[in-house]
């Protein structure tokens, strides 16, 4: 397999599951099966595939001898502690696995009755512990919206609010994936050296904390030190999606950005949801690379390819909700105060892996990439606190009558998203949450 994921079988919008949860609007029907990790009061973790409200046991599964050939090795690459053995197979093997999978969860499969009866084959949402799905080795995050780029340059960079780079290549820096970590897992507002609008210098909590709603992507087939990948041949490399939260602490930020970029304001946690969404399922819903404005340069020649031009981008909707300690102790549902789209997205996650490994660079199976926040052209698809507040000046209303400048302590942000088309089922990637706890006391010596 080379090349962008082809429509198959897999994707048929008449095909249902005999898992009944997963035929009416879940974010996993018959035609997602996304990847994770997770484990059972044992507390053994094993690879696992979300349809409907379960999980479906890939060892179990194994060892009921529902697998053979290339789909046996995909699920025995899937069924350890982690996935980063299957992305080291390459989406062929996925492919193999997946193809496998639905045919299994087909509710008109002449095997439905024995597969229906494996004890143990599937698990309750509800009842299975989500855990990191891979072995992180390392995360870059990139800067690809032109939108956000642009509305924080007007408040840093008023002269020049876009830089002269970003329209040339994909920018990003290496982030920190010692400190990723799943959904559900709080995260705790940091201590750090910020600027006072004074000049005094203080250290202490983080007062501008911000997420930012990013898409990560998970590397698949690695490529040797030394040896770029082109353009065309990106796609291989790609394994599959997940919702990304890069939290941000926009004083420390500021303070510590020059001259080399973030540190401190960035590496404190990165939260990620726990299904990988592989770039087969999203397949129907590929579009076209973003539209550049007239007078914009046109991609370098090894960051320019018809088939990325065409099929590069995802047309994914990505939502984002605020739910308040006010509001979840009145039992008020949170709010929603982001509404993007991945397609408004400048740069595509080929362009964003060719260019990482332009230079010989050499990435791993199962390395992080995260979009940069997801801003489009409008108020509503602005993709953090620091734009929707214009950096604290313009505080966010809710509902209940509060008001946000930057997030407090208790609160909690959540991301959603789903990708839909006329004539298949939609897809979403489940949910990407984190709520802020206060920072720690600084440690007496």
């Amino acid at each position: 397999m080379t090349g962008f994921p082809q429509l198959n079988a897999t994707h048929d919008r008449a095909r249902r599951s005999w898992v009944e949860a997963a035929n009416s609007g879940s974010d996993f029907p018959i035609q997602n099966l996304p990847l994770g990790v997770f484990h059972r009061s044992d507390g053994t973790p094993r690879g696992g595939v979300a349809i409907g409200d379960q999980v479906l046991d890939i060892k179990v599964a194994l060892d009921a001898g529902l697998f053979s050939g290339d789909s046996k090795a995909a699920a025995e690459a899937a069924a350890g502690p982690s996935l980063n053995p299957l992305m080291a197979l390459g989406n062929q093997a996925v492919s193999a696995l997946r193809r496998r999978l639905s045919e299994l969860l087909d509710r008109d499969n002449p095997e439905r009755s024995g597969v229906q009866h494996v004890s143990g084959l599937l698990v309750p949402q509800s009842e299975a512990v989500m855990v990191l799905p891979v072995a992180l080795g390392a995360f870059t995050d990139f800067m690809a919206s032109i939108f956000h780029t642009e509305r924080g340059g007007r408040l840093s960079r008023p002269d020049s609010p876009v830089p002269a780079a970003f329209k040339y290549m994909p920018i990003a820096y290496n982030s920190r994936a010692s400190s990723v970590r799943l959904s559900g897992e709080p995260v705790t507002r940091p201590n750090g050296q910020y600027r006072l609008p004074s000049g005094e210098v203080q250290f202490g909590p983080s007062r501008w904390l911000d997420f930012e709603f990013e898409l990560g992507a998970f590397v698949a087939l690695g490529n040797r030190l030394g040896s770029p990948v082109p353009l065309s041949r990106a796609p291989d490399h790609l394994f599959g999606f997940c919702l990304l939260n890069d939290w941000s602490a926009r004083d420390i930020q500021r303070w510590e950005s020059q001259p080399l970029g973030p540190f401190l304001s960035k590496s404190l946690s990165t939260t990620i949801s726990p299904w990988i969404v592989t770039a087969e399922a999203f397949a129907p819903f590929r579009a076209p690379a973003f539209k550049r404005a007239d007078g914009d340069p046109a991609p370098l020649a090894y960051l320019s390819d018809p088939v990325d031009e065409a099929q590069g981008g995802l047309d994914l909707r990505m939502k984002a909700y605020l739910l308040t300690p006010k509001m979840r102790a009145a039992g008020r549902a949170p709010f929603r105060i982001t509404d993007t789209n991945f397609k408004h997205m400048y740069w595509t996650f080929g362009q964003m892996l060719t260019h990482h490994t332009s230079n010989g660079c050499n990435l791993e199976p199962g390395d992080l990439l995260g979009s940069g926040t997801v801003s489009g052209p409008t108020d509503e698809s602005r993709a953090c606190i620091r734009e929707l507040t214009v950096s604290g000046s313009e505080p966010l209303r809710l509902p209940d009558g509060e008001a946000r400048a930057w997030l407090e302590d208790g609160d909690e942000v959540i991301f959603r998203a789903r990708a839909e088309r006329d004539g298949f089922v939609g897809v979403g990637l489940g949910e990407c949450r984190g709520r802020v706890d206060p920072a720690p006391s600084w440690p007496k010596g």
